[in-house]
């Protein structure tokens, strides 16, 4: 009796101390996440050359195997958004395309512009900055709902991001205060004014802004790679494409189901004809031509689409002025005239 109550308690003893050391790591490991996430120069930042003055942005063939098969998420997929921190193992060779090519157009006056304090979306009248990095864009689960593709989605909040991309939280917070009160006493139509005569004062540097785009535009590609299982066989020119797709809708290209199904489904591979691969990539253009996004941003549509086209480094031009022939205007709906009472 005496000696099974001392080996019970000793392997209590035992338990207790188990528990206690995993609690130790656990909680190590946690702080460990918590200062990478917060680090100021935990992204590398390559700097674009200042652009001149602000914009007021608008209402917005290469080998089909990489040498360097791009490396796999260091976590497994589980279908639920990973944490943001895993935007600091992009490597650009993954890519074949230049993020900095990407990072210059989007902060074109023609795609996203270029406006260093907060400024309202021109449709929903959130407030942006930058090249329209959201400020008050809430963490979302973004599951992954393709089973053949193993890349996760990142959908982390403006907050992670800009701590991310080295900004102080507080200024951020302090930013958003100024434009509640700004809009509310401008109000959406005199703020696009103040912006088109350059009257804002800037709130965020170049630099700080071009970080923000920077960490924006990684996680767009990551986003991109998500929805598209052929990302890497992809042309260069395809995978900006789909990136800029990404950037500009976020959470909302999942809508684009027919897009989605299109470039996903019965992908043609360097074995099948010319004539299959042509087919294939206009049936793709066909369903983003035929969407409202198209006909509201015309002119950034026909470029993004016409980049989808295999043959568009040959002649972007050509590329461009097909997609141009088949993308109808969007309708304009007049409205009804009463008649005058007799």
């Amino acid at each position: 009796m005496i000696f099974s109550y001392c080996v019970c308690q000793q392997s209590r003893c035992i338990i207790s101390a188990i528990r206690m050391r995993f609690t130790q790591q656990s909680a190590l490991s946690l702080l460990v996440l918590v200062m990478t996430l917060s680090a100021p120069g935990a992204v590398g930042q390559t700097l674009l050359p200042p652009a001149a003055g602000q914009s007021w942005p608008s209402a917005a063939a290469s080998d089909p195997t990489p040498p360097n098969p791009p490396s796999r998420p260091s976590e497994p997929s589980s279908g639920i958004s990973p944490p943001p921190h895993l935007l600091f193992d992009f490597k650009e060779s993954d890519i074949k395309f230049s993020l900095a090519a990407l990072m210059n157009t989007l902060r074109d006056s023609r795609h996203e512009g270029w406006v260093l304090a907060a400024y309202p979306d021109p449709k929903t009248s959130r407030p942006l900055i930058g090249a329209g990095f959201g400020l008050d864009v809430a963490a979302t689960e973004h599951f992954q709902p393709d089973p053949l593709n193993p890349y996760g989605f990142i959908e982390p909040s403006s907050a992670q991001l800009w701590q991310a991309a080295g900004l102080d939280a507080l200024r951020l917070q302090a930013i958003l205060d100024q434009y509640d009160r700004d809009l509310k006493k401008w109000k959406q139509k005199n703020y696009r004014r103040k912006i088109r005569t350059h009257q804002l004062q800037p709130q965020i540097t170049t630099d700080e802004a071009t970080s923000l785009l920077r960490i924006s535009a990684i996680q767009a590609i990551t986003n991109a790679r998500a929805y598209c299982r052929n990302f890497g066989q992809l042309t260069a020119a395809q995978q900006m494409a789909l990136s800029q797709l990404v950037y500009q809708m976020g959470v909302n290209l999942q809508e684009f189901t027919e897009f989605l199904t299109a470039i996903n489904d019965n992908y043609p591979d360097s074995t099948h004809l010319q004539a299959v691969q042509d087919e294939y990539w206009k049936e793709v253009q066909r369903t983003l031509i035929q969407s409202q996004w198209a006909r509201r941003y015309t002119s950034r549509a026909v470029t993004v689409i016409a980049m989808f086209n295999p043959g568009y480094a040959e002649n972007p031009k050509a590329a461009e002025r097909e997609v141009q022939a088949k993308l109808r205007p969007p309708a304009h709906h007049r409205k009804k005239q009463h008649s005058a009472p007799a």
